[in-house]
């Protein structure tokens, strides 16, 4: 009904420019409707999120957990890598600067040297904006299969560093504001927008409960690759391990314990460890298709790209992104809130993520149902793409066709978004 009002209204107008170009947008990837042309999900997996520092992949290398990913989709489905157009990699810690990592990934997975690779850096949306590329890849043509991939080893590389900036950084306000500490930007939005600790405390208890659930139901089972690597102990030994379960999900947390926590970034804040993302490490990998190409190998559709939109905000508020981009992204898809079944939204921190949640007017039991970052982890490059992958799993758990979102916040104050549509069983 939505979207024949939405027709409806296209008629009854004057028939201006704007209008007409409204009306083409929406078809483009409008919600509901099947093309040939369609941007399409076929499969995707992901590693368990590790601690940074302290758990089991704090010395296995970004090249190894991402080629375990791309390893797993293609097998899975039963492709072969000489299928695939191109190969993008989000990453942010870039190593190599970047390139040398997913090409070394490339072939440790046993990948032809025919097929490229490249990688992508948008910060916290790197690993969407992987699949947004290889999206537009397929769209104009290019290529008719693609794998979009995220990485991130947080435990090998270190944030912090800016690198080498103009001199002039200091005399431009936007310009110093984006090397702003993120833990500042997430105070600034919890005081501008009147977030209290309480309501962040919350949030972040609702999540750890909910990836806890989860987890013990075994839910995320099905999404990850389990991964064989070594470590060093704490004794100083190298151990075998082989990691399949997500390591930064306590499902001990409580209010109480939560409010005792310190302000991690401003001695009068409210930001803390245990409602802020965790530092983390893992990978994840996405196939996508053109609609034509993918039914003429006989490989299943998870779900279709229906919409995304990235927006710029000021980046001393940079959390709010996602306030912005998801109507961007719906507007295009022809949705509202309402239509959708699922949002998975980063939590970056507890405060900007309650924002957006509150400015959107989200129920809050459509928001992240099987946890986020605040219990899963954020590891930097790979989220986006991880988010995708269970988004795409909770949907089709579901049993019906339904509508979801993938959004994150950006360091420097972008925002991302993405609209999928499950098609049904």
């Amino acid at each position: 009904m939505h979207r024949l009002k939405i027709i409806s209204g296209h008629l009854s107008s004057s028939g201006s420019p704007s209008y007409t170009r409204d009306l083409r947008r929406t078809e483009c990837g409008s919600a509901g409707s099947s093309s040939p042309e369609d941007v399409v999900v076929v499969h995707g997996r992901r590693t368990a999120i590790g601690k940074a520092k302290r758990g089991a992949f704090k010395d296995t290398t970004p090249d190894e957990l991402l080629s375990a990913v791309m390893t797993a989709v293609l097998t899975d489905v039963g492709l072969s890598p000489d299928k695939l157009g191109d190969v993008c990699v989000g990453n942010v810690l870039q190593p190599g600067a970047g390139a040398l990592m997913a090409r070394v990934a490339h072939f440790l997975s046993g990948f032809p040297d025919t097929v490229p690779c490249y990688t992508v850096n948008r910060q916290c949306s790197s690993g969407l904006q992987a699949l947004l590329n290889v999206a537009g890849a397929i769209r104009s043509g290019s290529i008719d299969l693609g794998l979009a991939c995220g990485v991130e080893s947080m435990s090998l590389r270190a944030v912090g560093d800016p690198g080498d900036l103009s001199s002039r950084l200091p005399d431009i306000d936007k310009a110093r504001d984006c090397i702003i500490p993120m833990g500042i930007t997430s105070e600034n939005v919890a005081e501008r927008f009147g977030v209290s600790r309480e309501k962040q405390d919350a949030f972040a208890v609702s999540s750890q409960q909910k990836a806890a659930r989860a987890q013990s139901s075994g839910l995320f089972q099905q999404e990850i690759v389990p991964v064989t690597t070594r470590f060093e102990d704490a004794d100083g030994k190298e151990r075998e391990v082989t990691v399949s379960r997500d390591e930064g999900i306590r499902a001990g947390t409580t209010l109480a314990a939560l409010s005792k926590l310190r302000p991690a970034f401003k001695p009068d804040g409210t930001t803390t460890a245990g409602n802020s993302s965790q530092v983390s490490d893992g990978a994840a990998a996405v196939l996508i298709g053109r609609r034509a190409a993918v039914e003429a190998l006989g490989l299943p559709v998870l779900g279709v790209l229906r919409a995304s939109a990235v927006v710029g905000v000021p980046p001393d508020l940079m959390g709010i992104g996602p306030a912005v981009a998801i109507p961007a992204a719906l507007k295009q898809a022809g949705l509202t809130v309402a239509d959708v079944d699922v949002f998975e939204i980063n939590e970056a921190f507890a405060s900007q993520a309650v924002y957006c949640v509150e400015k959107l007017g989200i129920p809050l039991e459509k928001v992240n149902p099987n946890g986020g970052a605040i219990a899963l982890g954020h590891p930097l490059g790979c989220t986006g793409a991880r988010q995708v992958v269970t988004l795409l799993n909770e949907l089709r758990r579901r049993g019906t066709r339904a509508y979801g979102v993938v959004s994150m916040c950006i360091g420097t104050g972008m925002g991302a978004a993405a609209v999928f549509e499950y098609p049904g069983p």
